[in-house]
């Protein structure tokens, strides 16, 4: 019984493969922050100054303050920290994904190690 090895892949072949994988990376990145941008727009400019005449005559729950007032004062804050929280969720995600696929290329076995800083 033969056990025929795979071969390993050539620098080269790791290289070109590492470019598309922190290319895809980036890419993902960019879009997770244009759509988070996007929405905190939305939310500050859109809601809090351009809609907040559309939203006055409606209340916050609770408070009986108009909403679109709330929308300038408040949400936009409010919707920013929220958005920070997704986006290191989303980052999270997508790190150890980055990870994943540059151990596959590599070909080594088991979890990525955490990145340490070292080198810097």
């Amino acid at each position: 019984m033969t056990t025929e090895a795979t071969p390993s892949p050539t620098p080269e072949q790791i290289h070109a493969g590492e470019q598309a994988i922190l290319k895809r990376y980036w890419e993902s990145n960019i879009r997770i922050m244009g759509i988070l941008l996007l929405i905190w727009a939305f939310v500050g400019l859109g809601c809090g100054i351009l809609l907040a005449d559309v939203l006055n005559p409606f209340e916050l729950p609770g408070t009986g303050y108009p909403l679109g007032f709330w929308f300038a004062q408040q949400g936009a804050i409010v919707t920013f920290v929220v958005l920070i929280l997704v986006y290191a969720i989303l980052m999270n995600r997508l790190d150890r994904l980055h990870h994943k696929q540059r151990a596959e290329l590599i070909g080594e076995e088991g979890e990525p190690q955490a990145y340490t800083g070292e080198g810097i």
